[in-house]
């Protein structure tokens, strides 16, 4: 039983290895830096957002000034806004390694 080749969506075996790369063959997804960063920061939000979801699941609403039920709906938004905010502002470095990765993968 043989395994299908691996290749990028997009480009066959045969553009990879006459070397398409070279000759500007590659769709532009892959030229994109913009779209990289942008996948790269997204990863790095959602991953900040689970982290703090596992944070926030021990903290209870205050019985007095808490939003009650609506603070426990709108609490995984909250966390979403923060991780994305955490992702924006590259101080943890998670965005940059996983884009490196990316563009390393995509290295012919």
């Amino acid at each position: 039983m043989s395994m299908p080749a691996l290749s990028t969506p997009g480009v066959s075996a045969s553009d990879l290895a006459s070397g398409a790369a070279a000759k500007g063959k590659l769709p532009k997804a892959h030229l994109d830096d913009k779209a990289i960063d942008k996948a790269a920061k997204e990863f790095e939000g959602q991953f900040v957002s689970q982290m703090l979801t596992q944070m926030w699941q021990g903290i209870e609403t205050d019985g007095y000034f808490g939003g009650g039920n609506g603070e426990e709906m709108f609490r995984g938004l909250m966390i979403n806004e923060y991780g994305k905010q955490i992702a924006q502002s590259g101080k943890l470095g998670i965005a940059d390694s996983v884009r490196n990765a990316m563009l390393k993968m995509q290295e012919v």
